[in-house]
């Protein structure tokens, strides 16, 4: 399936800034994008999309079930692809990293939890925050780069 049928399926008109967002989200190595995250990586590919256009898209995609909202401490809505399958996440409180994960243990025991109060769970969202351990973080080094070209300072929690 195409794109544009993609899009149509969920009864969408397929639009030009539809079509190269999901692109994005399809092509991306980072899984977990913020509009801005999108605005950047389609400048810099030399597609102009304003950035309430993208806004408006991803809660469009996100109502036609397309792209699954999450809401990470950083305070900013950031958008995954819906692939179906659950999963939850760990957030790096450094760099604000997020990488996915699924326990079984993790999965029964809110199940169980759920049950022994009277409850059937029906979904959840599980979100780990932590300090990265790994020296040097692997993201660190882009998230402060990332914040000096947008000229801000000091974003290093880690620096003396």
């Amino acid at each position: 399936m195409t794109n544009a049928e993609e899009i149509k399926s969920t009864g969408l008109k397929a639009t030009l800034p539809r079509i190269k967002i999901l692109e994005v989200f399809q092509q991306a190595h980072q899984r977990h994008l913020a509009a801005e995250d999108i605005f950047k990586i389609l400048l810099a590919e030399g597609t102009e999309i304003g950035l309430a256009t993208i806004y408006r898209v991803l809660l469009q995609f996100e109502q036609a079930g397309i792209l699954v909202r999450n809401h990470f401490e950083s305070g900013k809505s950031v958008f995954e692809l819906n692939e179906g399958q659950h999963h939850d996440h760990l957030v790096c409180l450094d760099c604000g990293h997020v990488e996915e994960f699924c326990d079984t243990e993790i999965e029964s025991r809110q199940r169980a939890i759920a049950q022994e109060r009277g409850y059937l769970l029906q979904e959840h969202s599980l979100a780990l925050y932590a300090h990265c351990r790994r020296t040097p973080c692997p993201h660190r080094a882009a998230f402060l780069r990332e914040g000096e070209n947008l000229g801000i300072k000091d974003l290093d929690p880690l620096a003396p």
